[in-house]
């Protein structure tokens, strides 16, 4: 049998294993907290929020609320802005929108919209009648009433851009079809000697 003295000894030589070993474990942080990352897909998890991107996009003329709105990029479309803006207001051409104004077209940064009221469109009716003016004048083409197989005719401008030309009508001058956003300025440059507005 071991002597008191040999158990003592054993215990003693134990617990200096022990605590070698609890030192050592502290030190390789296998059980602090603080460090304890969550990991998907081989990348840390970021608590921020997802948020969605936005684009700036203006509406004009005859709405409840005409002006500057953030709207989600990508899916949002006319019909989005319209709601927006309080919906149209009652003097808008209602007839002018119903066949003029795709509202399932997507917005893009930029965008501007304008809805006509019928005073306007009566104007514009008054004015043609009192000189006679057709779409074309002057070998240029209006594009406020030039139909889509006319558009069409001009250098760059295919049935999409005719169409896109068509639907944000009626335009002040020329150049809004830049402004707006419905062509590019460089296809702009090539067609503006043969469009008019009026």
């Amino acid at each position: 049998m071991l002597s008191k003295y040999k158990v003592s000894l054993i215990l003693v030589f134990v617990g200096i294993i022990f605590a070698i070993g609890g030192v050592v474990l502290s030190r390789s942080g296998i059980f602090d907290e603080s460090k304890v990352e969550i990991i998907e897909n081989g990348s840390k998890m970021e608590a921020t929020p997802n948020l969605t991107e936005k684009i700036v996009v203006e509406i004009a003329g005859s709405v409840e609320k005409p002006g500057v709105y953030k709207i989600d990029k990508g899916n949002s479309r006319i019909d989005d802005l319209l709601v927006m803006s309080g919906g149209l207001s009652k003097d808008a051409n209602r007839e002018y929108v119903s066949k003029n104004i795709n509202k399932a077209i997507k917005l893009s940064d930029g965008q501007k919209i304008y809805i006509p009221s019928i005073y306007e469109q009566k104007d514009v009716l008054s004015a043609k009648a009192e000189v006679s003016q057709d779409f074309i004048s002057d070998n240029k083409i209006n594009i406020n009433e030039a139909s889509l197989e006319v558009l069409d005719t001009l250098p760059g401008i295919g049935q999409v851009y005719a169409k896109s030309i068509i639907e944000q009508r009626p335009y002040s001058e020329i150049s809004e079809l830049v402004s707006r956003g419905v062509i590019k300025q460089s296809l702009f440059e090539k067609i503006k000697d043969r469009i008019v507005v009026f």
